[in-house]
């Protein structure tokens, strides 16, 4: 059984399409990149997973059920938190936070939940911290510590909306080894990302966004020149390193 299947896959705002036919399966231990310009849909195929916009056609599938069903085992990292910085939570406690999808909004964590919060915090790089405010960390380390929040979740899919967006090198590290640690328990990992390289070293697959698919399929396969010019556009496409450069 695939964790997370998408099935011709189209969501519209209003009589605006957002994305048409995606489809594509991603199994357990498997890591996905989606890769597109800005505006291309990425955040809008994440927020679909999560049922946070409705679908205009297709289904989506998690673990044989509906979204719904399996959001106990969905654990989703944003581009940026909700959370105020000068809100007076540590970092502890924010960890904890993923846990109560398990155990109840209205009922006390036991000791079984703090461990899984500590643990969490141990696999970024920042169980030191975590009697800290939240909001005394840096831009990085506070992206850690919500990818230990939904860890400590023990998810079966984790989702992650450009979690490597400024974050400085130590924290990029930190991100790299909790995820490939959440692969090998036999998570799936779909990573919304502009960062070539990451997809390389993370990911197994490639889905290609502009709306529609140009690409779904193993990195090396599908993140070539070729399929890049066709998802950015047609315009003049340079790689350099790690980075996609388009110029009109």
């Amino acid at each position: 059984m695939s964790v997370l299947e998408l099935d011709m896959v189209s969501v519209a705002y209003g009589a605006v399409p957002a994305l048409e036919h995606i489809d594509g399966r991603v199994e357990e231990g498997e890591a996905v990149a989606l890769i597109g310009p800005n505006g291309a849909g990425k955040s809008t195929l994440i927020r679909a997973i999560l049922e946070l916009v409705p679908l205009a056609a297709g289904t989506i599938t998690v673990l044989g059920a509906t979204p719904a069903r399996a959001r106990r085992d969905v654990a989703y990292v944003p581009q940026a938190d909700t959370l105020d910085p000068q809100f007076p939570i540590s970092v502890g406690e924010v960890v904890l936070m993923g846990r109560y999808r398990r155990i109840g909004w209205l009922r006390r964590p036991k000791a079984a939940d703090r461990t899984a919060a500590r643990e969490a915090l141990e696999r970024v790089g920042l169980a030191d911290r975590a009697r800290d405010r939240f909001g005394t960390l840096s831009g990085g380390q506070r992206q850690r510590v919500l990818l230990a929040r939904a860890i400590a979740a023990e998810p079966r899919l984790l989702l992650l909306d450009e979690p490597f967006n400024g974050v400085d090198a130590v924290s990029e590290q930190a991100l790299l080894d909790a995820i490939a640690a959440l692969k090998s328990d036999g998570a799936a990992v779909v990573i919304s990302t502009h960062d070539l390289a990451m997809a390389h070293l993370t990911c197994d697959e490639v889905c290609l966004l502009n709306r529609r698919q140009f690409g779904f399929g193993p990195t090396d396969a599908t993140l070539t020149p070729d399929n890049l010019r066709a998802t950015y556009g047609g315009h003049a496409l340079e790689l350099r390193g790690d980075q996609v450069v388009v110029t009109s």
